[in-house]
């Protein structure tokens, strides 16, 4: 990190993503925000598997990390923040910006820089599922077969239209698989459409993985969706939405800090939106592993109850 003197400026690295959704807005106002605290050192935005070597490349020579994107290229960030421990601020680009809103962070670019200003960084936890972070979710099952036909029809069906086309069409080809899920000293043998694991609360554009759920809990949050057709997901859709799918009998959920999903075959993994992975899966938190500007959290859960949720060193200097 560099040194910084009572009255220096601080340096940001400086990135925006020119393929997201939000990535050719103009962005002039938001550099006249940011530049009146900040150096800006603008750097175009790698390819997502070069990204965290970049942020651990030039480390030393900045204070903090501004990217602006949606959750896939934070995603990418995400083991490069956890190994420099570089402050990160959201301007949130993306299609959906789970991540920014489990933050409280405004999905307008403008107010977003306005909260790097005001508010100090604050720990949040990664989740971790072989060796792979993630910020939001990880899911085995229909979420990952959509992420992996999105991937190749991108180009035939266009933006949520699509997204609702290929959707709608797995689901009715969709058929329930056998896990195999040890936690907590238990191992069961379920029969389910998908298992998620969450980090923090929002994922999937508009999904809950818990209602309470916060992303700097020291918790992951997991379901598996055990129903007996697919329309059943119809019925469950606003619950799934709202975070309360677990008070269903066809819905298992529990937190915990470990869980590890076996399946018969390899099934892959798909973390905030990117395939990284398959089963065996071994799911884990890292609580307190990077830090992000964004609004204080007022109250998450704890295993004994409510807590304040700020970290004891989250007002600290970034």
């Amino acid at each position: 990190m560099t040194a910084q003197g009572p009255q220096s400026r601080r340096r940001a690295l400086f990135m925006v993503n020119p393929r997201a959704r939000g990535g050719s807005l103009p962005l002039e106002a938001v550099r006249a925000v940011l530049e009146t605290e900040f150096d800006l050192l603008e750097t175009p935005l790698p390819p997502p598997g070069e990204l965290s070597d970049l942020l651990r490349a030039r480390a030393d020579e900045v204070d903090l990390v501004i990217l602006g994107g949606g959750d896939g290229t934070l995603n990418a960030a995400a083991s490069g923040l956890y190994d420099t421990q570089l402050p990160l601020g959201v301007l949130p680009l993306g299609t959906a910006n789970d991540f920014a809103r489990t933050l409280a962070i405004p999905t307008d670019p403008l107010a977003a820089a306005r909260v790097i200003l005001a508010h100090p960084p604050r720990f949040i936890d990664l989740g971790d599922v072989n060796g792979h972070p993630f910020l939001n979710v990880a899911s085995i099952g229909f979420s990952a077969d959509l992420a992996r036909a999105l991937t190749r029809e991108a180009k035939r069906y266009f933006g949520v239209v699509g997204y609702g086309i290929v959707a709608a069409r797995l689901l009715i080809q969709s058929r329930l698989f056998t896990a195999y899920i040890e936690h907590d000293g238990t191992a069961e043998a379920v029969r389910t459409l998908q298992v998620s694991v969450g980090n923090g609360r929002h994922y999937g554009g508009g999904m809950t993985v818990e209602a309470s759920a916060t992303a700097d809990d020291g918790q992951l949050d997991f379901y598996s969706l055990e129903v007996d057709h697919w329309w059943r997901l119809l019925a469950l859709l606003p619950s799934l939405r709202a975070g309360t799918q677990g008070q269903w009998d066809d819905v298992r959920a529990f937190r915990t800090k470990k869980v590890v999903v076996r399946t018969s075959r390899p099934r892959p993994v798909n973390t905030d939106g990117e395939l990284v992975t398959y089963t065996p899966a071994h799911f884990s938190i890292r609580p307190a592993a990077i830090r992000v500007h964004a609004p204080p959290q007022t109250v998450t859960r704890s295993g004994s109850g409510e807590q304040n949720s700020l970290h004891p060193l989250a007002e600290g200097t970034p």
